[in-house]
């Protein structure tokens, strides 16, 4: 007879999301429900620059429109989140928008909590930023969340728009730190795949993998439980089939919104509790410190930890490997061969990190929220270079 392991799911304030809608279309209408006046954008600088996709916004929200603010660079470092809040805050927003990838996405969420609490310097951030302590220990200091209501737009498959947790890099310490309350999290989400398609191939694609990570590590672990692990394998579906198709044909719309719901699936879990492994936390330092995108991260870890996890117990890969299509013998080689096929990079060389910086990217793993939650023990920083040295 199986045993019953309690375990719970909890929510943010996300109320809407919409499926398909024209972005400006759906803004103006939450912003009309709303009755928000000064709405302010924080706004991807390709789509700003090269694409009338934000001139388009500006002009459905009319009078409504405070500001765009665009110019976040990638893991959305202190300062740019600063300069992004003084202009918030100039315009006097009272609803903030992001459109554009998972750096803007971070920003706009931030952007909101700093305003709340008054942040003029990137020395402020300091007190609001979650930690770990030496015993391992995750420490959120936020007991106040943010007023100002946020809505993402995104335009690549990282999943953070649906996630009350933010990421922001200290370019002092180059170190990736998270921020989270559950007011953080936007009250709506729009997934246009149609705005999606400016978005660079290899960033969508890699990104795409990003979330198929989510949903691998959810399946993976050990603290999941049924609702998740089905919310999990549905996503791992979805992006299984539409990342190829949108590879082959980048203007196949459904696919693209495939891709986008399976994102949102894949985030659901994490957003109620089930804690990510040790591709994510690795993932974090890869960003932050050595400046490798986000969707890379994954691509590149993603494989290696299911190996080293699978060599301690391998009895959640199943369902991993039979969504991928039961073509390898292993799970971790089903996501290689998947992920070679998108043409993505796969090892640590291939983006450009070196093997001098290994000791740096283990010491801050153990630093990080998810740093001690992967399904194989990680107590160590030897236990982390295991798996970069398998990723070298």
């Amino acid at each position: 007879m199986g045993s019953v392991i309690p375990s719970e799911l909890r929510f943010t304030r996300t109320e809407r999301v919409t499926m398909g809608q024209p972005a400006a279309d759906a803004l103006l209408d939450q912003t009309q429900a709303m009755n928000c006046r000064k709405v302010f954008l924080i706004a991807s600088s390709t789509l700003r620059e090269k694409t009338e996709e934000i001139s388009k916004i500006e002009k459905a929200l009319g009078s409504r429109h405070a500001g765009t603010f665009s110019g976040i660079a990638p893991h959305a470092p202190r300062a740019d989140v600063l300069a992004a809040t003084n202009a918030a805050r100039d315009a006097g927003a009272d609803l903030i928008v992001s459109i554009g990838g998972g750096s803007a996405t971070d920003a706009a969420k931030i952007v909101s909590l700093l305003a709340k609490h008054e942040v003029r310097t990137v020395e402020d951030f300091e007190p609001l930023r979650t930690y770990v302590s030496e015993e391992g220990e995750v420490i959120n200091p936020i007991t106040v969340g943010p007023d100002i209501p946020v809505i993402c737009v995104p335009t690549t498959l990282s999943g953070g728009e649906f996630n009350a947790l933010s990421g922001c890099t200290d370019e002092g310490t180059q170190h990736k730190q998270a921020y989270e309350h559950r007011d953080m999290a936007p009250v709506m989400v729009v997934l246009d795949p149609a705005i999606t398609v400016h978005t660079p191939a290899w960033l969508w694609l890699s990104t795409g993998v990003r979330s198929v990570d989510h949903a691998i590590e959810t399946l993976s672990s050990d603290k999941s439980n049924d609702f998740a692990d089905g919310l999990a394998e549905s996503a791992l579906k979805l992006l299984v089939e539409g990342l190829p198709r949108v590879k082959a044909d980048p203007n196949d719309l459904e696919a693209r919104l495939k891709c986008q719901i399976g994102a949102w699936q894949s985030m659901i879990s994490i957003i109620g509790g089930v804690p990510m492994g040790a591709s994510h936390a690795i993932g974090h330092i890869l960003g932050g410190t050595c400046d490798v995108p986000h969707g890379h991260c994954s691509c590149v870890m993603a494989p290696y930890v299911l190996q080293w996890n699978a060599e301690y117990d391998d009895s959640r890969q199943h369902r991993t490997l039979a969504i991928l299509g039961n073509t390898q013998p292993t799970a971790a080689q089903a996501l290689d061969a998947f992920i070679r096929g998108l043409g993505m990079p796969r090892t640590l060389g291939e983006v450009g990190v070196d093997q001098a910086q290994f000791r740096q990217i283990a010491e801050y793993t153990l630093l990080d929220i998810w740093g001690r939650t992967n399904p194989r023990p990680v107590r160590t920083a030897d236990d982390v270079m295991q798996i970069l040295n398998l990723a070298a």
